[in-house]
């Protein structure tokens, strides 16, 4: 009986020219169980590509993976979440005065936090050498002193700590054969960013230790906007980087072991050429929006933020008067164009004028967006990109139009992180698929 109804079956289950070349073998003879048989070794076949395919996944079984083991994609995105967490921090940090309040520059030895009473008076004689204690924290008190040395050193060690946890790993899995020569190379680049980033805070700190602070009267000890929005830009590529790399890997390995559903659908839909002229665009914002993001930095390391605090006027108008955007005082060897970068009033102008150009921008892509037949993960990226994009407007204004308070601040940068994860979430999700045979 069990026979019978599979008999019947077979025109559903493998077609209809299977099922005629099974009902030869019958008509010569054979019998049900001889077209079994055939069905079988006609797609014997197919079974030894499915397990070549599931083998080109498993290093172990094929020598050298055709795709990054799926840990990886985890572990970048996890490391991505920790260079969020230190870009938070470092923003708190310089938020609170406390930047410059280790002197010294020691990768091993710097780890410990001063416990004697000892320990601390030695760190605070240090600080008391430079410009920043006369002209900043004039007068400090020991316990004030060890609340930004913590500040500081936490923000230090917590990027010693993700130094351990990118190397170590990363080391581990290429050791493996879990990741691809491809794969590899990236890792590799991303390191060396990593250790860019380290060396770029260095030499960030030292430009505000500089002696020469001391002896100018005008000048105010912090560190050089330039090398503050280096040391920003440098860890917003990282977080980039870790990002696409880890979604990327995951994404890979759900369409190479079949758990992307309906690829074929989502392949021929992300190559239309309306898709890929809004891909083109998403790209363009997502540059946007990181320009943006650095021009805040050179707000934050010029303190431009203090000045016209009010919106949208600066002042009587719009903007600053000329005379006070292109000054003389900020010239050099003759040439103006130092007041782009060097005058408070300027910088701030700059970011404004990004800042809503950037939201325009997004707000026109989210509204042509909702027009697109766009995947549902590109559907969802897009609309947190939009409200991300509100939030960080009204984030801004009322950081501005109350003095720069802490809190403010802070979830402003935070935030500005968090706009371009969505942007770059959708511009992924958005890249067309590979193929694989």
């Amino acid at each position: 009986m069990f026979a019978t109804r599979l008999y019947a079956r077979i025109p559903a289950l493998y077609g209809r020219a299977n099922f005629l070349a099974a009902s030869a073998a019958t008509t010569r003879g054979h019998g049900r169980r001889s077209v079994l048989a055939a069905l079988k070794a006609q797609h014997r076949p197919l079974r030894q590509l499915a397990t070549a395919a599931s083998a080109s996944l498993d290093p172990a079984a094929s020598g050298k993976p055709t795709v990054d083991a799926p840990a990886v994609g985890y572990w970048s995105l996890f490391c991505a979440s920790m260079v969020f967490g230190i870009v938070v921090w470092g923003g708190l940090t310089r938020l609170t005065e406390s930047g410059l309040s280790i002197v010294e520059w020691k990768p091993i030895t710097g780890a410990k936090l001063p416990t004697s009473d000892y320990e601390w008076e030695a760190e605070f004689a240090k600080y008391k050498q430079f410009p920043e204690y006369h002209k900043v924290h004039i007068g400090i008190e020991m316990d004030d002193f060890k609340r930004i040395y913590f500040m500081e050193w936490f923000h230090r060690n917590i990027g010693r700590l993700f130094g351990v946890v990118y190397l170590v790993p990363a080391a581990y899995f290429v050791a493996k054969g879990k990741v691809t020569k491809r794969g590899a190379m990236k890792l590799g680049g991303l390191g060396l960013l990593l250790l860019g980033q380290g060396a770029m805070g260095w030499y960030m700190v030292a430009s505000g230790l500089e002696k020469e602070l001391a002896e100018r009267p005008e000048a105010i000890p912090r560190v050089s906007q330039y090398r503050l929005t280096s040391h920003l830009s440098l860890a917003y590529l990282l977080y980039a980087g870790l990002a696409l790399y880890g979604w990327n890997v995951l994404r890979t390995n759900r369409l190479a072991r079949g758990k992307l559903p309906h690829a074929d659908s989502l392949r021929s839909l992300l190559q239309t050429p309306e898709i890929a002229s809004f891909r083109r665009k998403i790209t363009a914002a997502t540059l946007l929006v990181g320009t943006t993001c650095l021009s805040g930095a050179m707000v934050a390391g010029l303190d431009a933020g203090l000045l016209f605090n009010e919106f949208p006027m600066m002042g009587d108008s719009l903007s600053p008067p000329l005379a006070q955007l292109w000054h003389s005082f900020y010239a050099r060897n003759g040439a103006m164009w130092p007041n782009l970068f060097e005058n408070p009033a300027t910088v701030q102008l700059e970011h404004r004028i990004l800042a809503l150009s950037t939201y325009f921008v997004l707000s026109a892509l989210w509204f042509r967006g909702r027009k697109l037949p766009l995947p549902r993960s590109s559907r969802v990226a897009l609309h947190a990109m939009y409200l991300l994009a509100n939030l960080q407007v009204a984030l801004g204004i009322s950081t501005l139009v109350n003095g720069v308070p802490i809190a403010n601040a802070s979830a402003h940068q935070a935030n500005s992180v968090l706009l371009l994860a969505s942007a770059l979430r959708l511009y992924h999700s958005l890249r067309p698929l590979p193929r694989f045979l």
